[in-house]
């Protein structure tokens, strides 16, 4: 049987209207005949399978390593049997639950034991809906507040045209998008030096009868550190005893929401508050699930207007939907009631112990390096951050454009205003980072500053950093990293 070779033309030789870089190359040449395809367009022909697999994953070999990536909160494993329920999903769109109603089934279960876990009112049976990540969910969070901030105003006789949400500058770009798409003023409450977190006074100092909500972040992407809000939720209760302004809050809790109650399980800062009335979370990150899958979960069926909800009948029948996406696969969903049914809660909390037990001894090596500093409290995900110490003669960039050398992805970036003059680096600890890879982790980090150390600013990294190559982190505020 005739197979094929994918070889590009000659160096500098041009095709139709294409060029040698158009065109796929390959390198084995001894196994395959000799045949061009191009990048940019659909070839006449196809290949055979065996080669069309191998070209792409020649390919993604040049990616980095999922594993050693220690800049998202995104999980990289799930076990065999989550692998084979998810890859006999492949072919069920999630939103055709009138055709799979045990998908739909499942559904309602996983928002029934997340709304427990988050402790919702008793007597309920949990109120919320899958999402594609956090960054769906919070969209529907946000514009369930406008919704029902503006049907307060309208019952007061009052105009509703200007509404607001206070947060502090440790929110994820998706909440400058929510505001951005749906006209809400972001009142952005600003770091301090050493605070990276939300400071309660200042924010209830920008509420005003146009606030939708305040914003709570369970576990910022900068430092990993929980904002307040028990004590926001406090203060709330104080201003509407003296100014009579009713303004709720919504947790952000991407990575905390599958954390805290495993982790800290004393801390106060879900439905348990009675300012909380909607929380987000993402089951691809500390949920175990891979990406990308979301929650958003209302403390009671008032706390998400109806007006929102649509029924569709098409599909053969009624069934009531809330999303900014349609058609997607039904694998997540499956994949995080396996989670929820194989772990438990005991499950949960021996796996985020673990994490915390590597972050812990990451955070305590780093430090007695003697080269840098942390950065946060590390009470709060299992996360290490950090900054090298005043004089070093080498910078972040440089760092952690040295250990991408062996492979791991670390990411340095600037903290949010009012404190953008410092510059970290994060180590996200996932399931997948052992105690052994940890070990091996911090010998890197050592080695890589005592090389930099005694190459200085003269040394081959400046020149490596000028190029500023595919490989080096950009300079850009943690939130907009996952």
């Amino acid at each position: 049987m005739l197979t094929y070779h994918l070889r590009g033309a000659d160096k500098g030789k041009v095709k139709g209207n294409e060029s040698a870089e158009d065109l796929v190359t390959t390198t084995y040449a001894s196994r395959y005949a000799a045949v061009d395809i191009p990048k940019y367009r659909l070839a006449e022909e196809g290949v055979p399978s065996n080669v069309a697999y191998q070209l792409i994953k020649d390919e993604m070999n040049l990616d980095g390593n999922p594993e050693l990536n220690l800049a998202s909160f995104v999980t990289t494993w799930m076990e065999p049997q989550a692998d084979k329920l998810m890859a006999e999903a492949l072919s069920k769109n999630y939103i055709d639950l009138d055709e799979y109603p045990q998908t739909a089934e499942l559904q309602n279960r996983c928002v029934r034991i997340l709304s427990q876990l988050f402790h919702g009112p008793e007597g309920t049976t949990g109120v919320g809906t899958a999402t594609v990540g956090s960054s769906e969910a919070i969209h529907l969070a946000g514009l369930a507040l406008k919704w029902r901030w503006r049907a307060r105003m309208t019952a007061m006789g009052l105009p509703a045209d200007k509404p607001n949400i206070v947060m502090s500058h440790g929110v994820q770009v998706v909440w400058e998008k929510f505001a951005r798409y749906f006209e809400v003023e972001p009142r952005y409450v600003p770091f301090g030096r050493d605070r990276y977190v939300l400071d309660v006074n200042t924010a209830v100092s920008m509420v005003d009868e146009n606030t939708i909500a305040v914003v709570g972040i369970l576990g910022t992407t900068y430092t990993g550190e929980y904002e307040p809000i028990a004590e926001l939720d406090q203060a709330l209760s104080e201003l509407e005893a003296s100014k009579g302004l009713v303004v709720p809050i919504h947790v952000d809790a991407a990575s905390g929401g599958f954390v805290a109650p495993f982790l800290q399980e004393d801390l106060v800062w879900d439905f348990r508050l009675p300012h909380v009335r909607s929380i987000n979370v993402s089951g691809h990150k500390y949920g175990l699930v891979y990406p990308g899958i979301g929650w958003v979960i209302w403390r009671e069926e008032s706390d998400l207007p109806s007006e929102l909800v649509f029924h569709i009948d098409y599909l053969g029948g009624d069934q009531p939907t809330f999303s900014l996406n349609f058609s997607r696969g039904a694998g997540q969903v499956i994949a995080q009631y396996y989670n929820f049914v194989h772990l438990g809660r005991q499950g949960y909390r021996r796996i985020m112990a673990n994490l915390d037990q590597v972050a812990t001894y990451l955070a305590s090596s780093i430090k007695d390096m003697g080269h840098f500093e942390l950065v946060g409290d590390r009470k709060g995900l299992p996360v290490v951050c950090f900054k090298l110490n005043e004089g070093s003669n080498y910078d972040a960039y440089e760092l952690s454009s040295k250990l991408r050398e062996r492979g791991w992805i670390v990411p340095a970036y600037t903290l949010a205003p009012n404190a953008s003059d410092q510059v970290v680096l994060r180590i996200v600890v996932r399931e997948g980072l052992s105690m052994d890879m940890a070990e091996l982790l911090v010998e890197d980090i050592d080695r890589a500053a005592q090389a930099l150390s005694s190459l200085g600013r003269s040394g081959s990294l400046s020149s490596v950093k000028a190029k500023k190559m595919p490989s080096q982190p950009s300079k850009v505020h943690a939130r907009r990293i996952c």
